[in-house]
């Protein structure tokens, strides 16, 4: 009897063993696909377990995607996705939603991941069950985490670079469907200042102004130079008192010294924490005949730093540029490289001298002025959304420190549809004034002002030409007036494609 009995023991005990077995198996699987359902969405994986609590988490997942999706088809995607990226108080509100949400859904990932473990786990399975389950977890922990600090940096940039109020009389946003719609125009000076620790305060390297089309996007930058004389003030400047006849005392009165001008005399400017700015603001507006609503100003000393949070800049260059050189005693000293004629991605520093370098340019200061026009086309043509979201803290870094705007913060929805206008369908067009179009010495400001005009209202074009022919008379044809030129002998109005 005990011999017979001892096989169908051994037979009982190896299915009980199976059984287990086969009931681990099912219940390792389990674990990991329930567990992997709660990192897909977040509860689902409760549902097994913690039924009501699963099904909340899961409606409550599915309901907030239904909202979001019907407010960005309400909204439009794009325009939604700005409005939450350029208002701080909705960034405000983002960070602490974003927070719950994934702590909520990193709960439900550990609660599914400890309800299916099996009883009795333990060695290498459990250790796999548990990293498993940490992972999953850092799947939601990751991007949340990233989100947030993006949306931190965020609010911090606009707080930084861009101002509370809106400047007095500029042109503003409306806040209809097309904020732009009530605007035809909007004129922003931009400068390039070179302070520095070996400077006695700020002489704009650069100054240029856009004046951009607010429906079609279509861009036409003015370079002045920095060698201009005889700079018109407005009435309402107090320097025009000072100055009745504008700015003009000859090479020690030149545009670049304006900003100094106005800083000198800051007492003439009771509140007013930047006289420099404003006044090269309005002397830029009477040169010009526009109204300039906003200003940028840019550290040229974090350029460099700018350029390479972008990944570098592509630039066609047109002619050889010399690196480190500068003009002493009329001859060209300290050359230390050259940047060479053709297409080619630059970096910071590369691009710095491209725009800056003058020693052995064709026409100096004149072809200094088109190369930083032409980078300031090519740097708002080449910013590329995905791209710079990877460069993005680096980037925000660098603004913070650089850049300083006087649009307001809650102009900047609108303002960034506008520069989508701009790169999707506005043509920039480049308008120098140099030697080879108007006298820098002593400058036509009236010619100026109708050179500005026909920039940016282009008269249409002449129809074409047509050509008869009868029995009794010889060929004729008829043709329009020309339309008037907006430059000559030189540099002319053109697309900065073209000429770039």
């Amino acid at each position: 009897m005990a011999s017979g009995s001892e096989p169908v023991g051994r037979h009982r005990a190896l299915g009980e063993r199976g059984m287990a077995s086969r009931r681990n198996a099912r219940q390792t699987r389990r674990f990991y696909t329930l567990t992997a359902a709660s990192t897909i969405i977040p509860g689902l994986g409760l549902i097994h377990t913690r039924r009501r609590t699963g099904i909340a988490l899961v409606a409550g997942f599915f309901l907030t995607i239904l909202a979001v999706c019907a407010w960005g088809l309400a909204k439009g995607v794009t325009s939604s996705v700005i409005s939450v990226g350029v208002s701080r108080s909705a960034l405000m509100v983002l960070i602490p939603v974003i927070l719950v949400g994934a702590l909520v859904w990193i709960w439900g990932i550990v609660a599914t991941a400890r309800d299916n473990m099996p009883e009795g786990s333990h060695g290498r399975p459990k250790v796999a069950m548990v990293v498993f389950a940490a992972l999953a977890a850092l799947l939601i922990f990751a991007p949340a985490a990233q989100s947030v600090r993006y949306a931190v940096i965020q609010r911090s940039l606009i707080g930084s670079v861009f101002d509370q109020l809106r400047p007095a009389g500029a042109a503003a946003p409306g806040d209809g469907d097309d904020p732009w719609a009530g605007t035809d125009r909007v004129n922003v000076m931009l400068v390039g200042s070179d302070a520095g620790e070996d400077r006695d305060g700020i002489r704009p390297d650069s100054v240029m102004v856009a004046s951009v089309d607010t429906q079609t996007g279509e861009t036409v930058l003015f370079g002045i130079p920095r060698n201009l004389q005889n700079i018109p003030f407005s009435e309402d400047n107090p320097l025009s008192e000072q100055y009745p006849e504008g700015f003009n005392c000859g090479d020690q009165c030149l545009m670049e010294y304006v900003w100094t001008l106005g800083r000198d005399n800051a007492e003439l400017f009771p509140g007013d924490d930047n006289p420099g700015l404003t006044v090269t603001k309005d002397a830029a507006s009477q040169i010009l005949g526009l109204d300039i609503d906003y200003t940028t100003v840019i550290d040229l000393q974090g350029f460099t730093q700018l350029v390479d949070a972008m990944g570098g800049v592509t630039i066609d260059v047109k002619e050889r540029v010399c690196i480190g050189c500068k003009i002493e005693g009329g001859v060209v000293v300290g050359t230390t490289g050259y940047i060479e004629p053709g297409v080619q991605k630059l970096d910071g520093y590369h691009a710095l001298w491209y725009s800056r370098s003058r020693a052995e340019s064709s026409d100096g200061d004149f072809s200094r002025m088109r190369r930083q026009r032409c980078m300031v086309g090519a740097l708002l043509n080449q910013v590329n959304p995905t791209s710079m979201l990877v460069r993005y803290p680096k980037l925000a870094k660098t603004l913070e420190d650089n850049v300083k705007v006087d649009i307001p913060q809650q102009d900047l929805k609108a303002w960034s549809e506008l520069v989508l206008r701009i790169q999707d369908g506005g043509k920039i067009k480049s308008l120098p004034l140099t030697n080879k179009n108007i006298d820098v010495n002593n400058p036509d400001y009236v010619e100026i002002h109708e050179m500005v005009q026909d920039a940016i209202n282009p008269p249409p074009p002449a129809p074409k030409t047509k050509t008869s022919t009868t029995p009794s008379s010889t060929p004729s044809t008829s043709t329009t007036e020309p339309s008037s030129t907006s430059t000559t002998n030189g540099d002319e109005l053109s697309d900065i494609t073209a000429t770039c």
